[in-house]
C-alpha cells in the first residue's frame, strides 16, 4: 500500500499555530519528495524489514544512538525490540552522560542502567562522551557555531539514529532530531544547547524558540558531519507525552502508531506528527497538547530552514 502525504510550508519563528495533519494526495502529485516508510505492526522483523526498504546498507564501525532509558521508566524502545537491527548491521550502542543529575549523569551509572535495561545483553554500550569530547561546525545557525559531542562519536563510520517517538516536557516530542542533537552531544553540549549557545556550565533562560532552534542546528552539525552515512528509524509506541528521560513518566493514553524511517529526519519527525493528529484514537489529545504547547513543530520550521530536510514527503506503507 502506497499512500502520498504533503505538508504545510513551515511557519515563522513567533506563536506556533495548532498544526492538522495534511491531507492525502495522488503518487503523482508527490514529485520528488522524500520517502518515509511506514509498518503498522511493530516487531522485531519488522524494524529490519523497513530498514532494508531504506535502500542504504550499514558499513563499517556502525553507531546505533538509542536512548537506554531513566533508571525508574519504562517506556523506552525494549531490547528484545531493537536486537535483531542491532545485530543485523554489527552496531554498537551509544549514548551520551545526561546534563540533569539522575541516574546517567556519569559514565558508570550509565552503563549500569544501560545493563539493568538490557541492553549491554544484546550488543556493545560505549557511552562516547566518557573520556572526553569533540566538537562539530554548525553552519548557517542563529544561535550555535558549534556543537560538542562525544569524543567516541567520530570514531564511528556510519549511524544509525533509531529513536522512541513521544512528548517530551521541553521539546514537545522527542524523534529523530532531538535523539541526534542533544542525544550525541556530551554534557557540556547539552549545555550548549539548552542554553541556545550561552554557556557549556549552566542551561540558561533562553527563548523557547531559541531553545527549539538549538536543537535543529546541532541535530543539521551531526548530519553535515555523516554526510549520507546515518539512517533515520523511529518507533512511535508507548506514546507517553514524556520523555525517556523521566524516571517517572506519564503512562501512554493513545495506541501505537507503528515503525518509521526514512533518509530524511525532518520529513520522519514531520510523519511521526502527523500519524499522531490523523489518528483516530481519541487519546490523542493529550500527546498533541504537549507537542503544541511547547511549540514543538518549530523545531521542524527551523532545521527546513537549515536545509537539513523537508516536511513534505511521501508515504510508503510495506505491511
Amino acid at each position: 500500500m502506497l499512500m502520498t502525504m504533503t505538508l504545510a510550508a513551515a511557519g515563522g519563528a513567533g506563536a506556533q499555530p495548532v498544526r492538522k495533519a495534511a491531507p492525502a494526495v495522488t503518487p503523482s502529485d508527490s514529485g520528488a519528495l522524500p520517502k518515509v516508510y511506514l509498518c503498522r505492526e511493530i516487531t522485531s522483523e519488522n524494524l529490519v524489514r523497513i530498514y532494508e526498504a531504506l535502500g542504504r546498507k550499514a558499513r563499517g564501525r556502525v553507531a546505533v544512538k538509542v536512548s537506554t532509558g531513566e533508571p525508574g521508566g519504562h517506556n523506552f524502545l525494549q531490547p528484545a525490540l531493537i536486537k535483531g537491527l542491532v545485530q543485523q548491521v554489527n552496531g554498537t550502542i551509544v549514548e551520551c552522560n545526561t546534563a540533569y543529575g539522575g541516574g546517567r549523569a556519569d559514565t558508570e551509572s550509565h552503563l549500569k542502567a544501560a545493563a539493568d535495561h538490557g541492553f549491554t545483553a544484546i550488543a556493545a554500550v560505549d557511552i562516547m562522551d566518557a573520556e572526553g569530547e569533540a566538537e562539530l561546525p554548525v553552519t548557517g545557525g542563529r544561535h550555535l557555531t558549534r556543537d560538542i559531542v562525544g569524543k567516541n562519536f567520530l570514531d564511528y563510520d556510519f549511524t544509525v539514529i533509531l529513536s522512541h517517538f513521544k512528548g517530551h516536557a521541553m521539546g514537545g516530542f522527542g524523534g529523530a532530531i532531538k535523539n541526534m542533537s542533544i542525544g550525541i552531544a556530551s554534557s557540556n553540549g547539552k549545555r550548549l544547547i539548552h542554553s541556545a549557545g550561552a554557556s557549556t556550565t549552566s542551561w540558561g533562560n533562553p527563548s523557547q524558540e531559541a531553545f527549539l532552534e538549538s536543537m535543529a542546528e546541532a541535530a543539521k552539525a551531526v548530519a553535515d558531519h555523516c554526510g549520507e552515512n546515518i539512517i533515520y528509524i523511529s518507533v512511535a509506541n508507548n506514546l507517553s507525552v514524556d520523555c525517556d528521560c523521566d524516571s517517572s513518566p506519564a503512562d501512554p493514553e493513545m495506541g501505537d502508531i507503528g515503525i518509521l524511517a526514512s533518509l530524511d529526519p525532518v520529513a520522519l519527525d514531520r510523519a511521526c506528527t502527523d500519524l499522531v493528529r490523523s489518528s483516530d484514537d481519541h487519546g490523542k489529545i493529550h500527546l498533541i497538547e504537549r507537542i503544541d504547547s511547547r511549540r514543538g513543530m518549530h523545531t521542524l520550521d527551523h532545521a527546513e530552514a537549515l536545509g537539513m530536510g523537508s516536511q513534505r514527503y511521501e508515504l510508503v506503507e510495506i505491511d
